[in-house]
């Protein structure tokens, strides 16, 4: 009698468990970023100014990159044949750094060489910088945004002993809840944008440095050819 009666007793519990909508089981991004506060929408705004900068410059080092391998050879038979207007001219139909510096370049011959070998150079570290725009940036965010979800977490877990101590000997594990899963989300959220924008980083650097290497051997071909004797 007493089994029966016990199993009576735990159908509807039974019932109303399963009867339960599955969303409630679920947690969704939006979920996160609401409980945790105004910290994820700074971080949200820092994810967004991050992804533009990556796509951005991803996409003008890309160009940057392109090199035309017959180029030089083109500007040494110019040159040979003393056509500099149609070798400043091949340069400007050539949307690249290498392009403008050889250009400038090819402006300054007549000069002493260490005029033209410094004019290049300049032009270069004005290209360097026009590539390297906005990694400061992009750098910020990797190092900030972690430290925006650690001052999350703080925060929940500042809440969360709040309530400890208003609670006394009665705490329920409900009071807790709320500040540590702020703590936890806030910290996720951090890491997220922050390994993005890490790793964002030092993908854009790696390609600059490509670019830069090919713009200091075609400025080191170009002084050679300058520095041919002439027959």
């Amino acid at each position: 009698m007493s089994i029966s009666l016990l199993l009576l007793q735990a159908q509807p519990l039974t019932q109303v468990a399963t009867s339960l909508p599955a969303s409630q089981n679920t947690l969704g991004l939006w979920d996160l970023a609401v409980k945790g506060g105004w910290i994820m929408i700074v971080l949200a705004v820092l994810s967004v100014i991050a992804v533009y900068i990556f796509s951005e410059r991803y996409s003008a080092i890309y160009k940057a990159q392109k090199v035309d391998f017959n180029f030089m050879n083109q500007i040494k038979e110019y040159i040979h044949d003393d056509k500099i207007d149609a070798a400043k001219a091949l340069c400007q139909s050539k949307e690249t750094p290498i392009a403008r510096m050889i250009e400038k370049g090819i402006q300054r011959i007549g000069r002493p060489l260490p005029d033209v070998n410094t004019a290049i150079e300049n032009v270069g570290n004005l290209e360097i910088s026009k590539l390297e725009a906005g990694l400061p940036t992009l750098a910020t965010i990797a190092g900030g945004a972690p430290m925006l979800g650690f001052l999350g977490t703080v925060i929940g877990l500042i809440q969360a002993f709040f309530e400890m101590s208003k609670a006394g000997s009665n705490i329920e594990m409900g009071l807790l809840s709320g500040g540590i899963y702020t703590a936890m989300v806030t910290t996720v959220g951090g890491l997220f944008v922050g390994i993005f924008a890490y790793f964002g980083y030092n993908i854009l650097v790696a390609k600059v440095e490509k670019v830069v290497f090919n713009m200091e051997r075609n400025t080191t071909e170009f002084m050679d050819l300058l520095n041919e004797p002439v027959d």
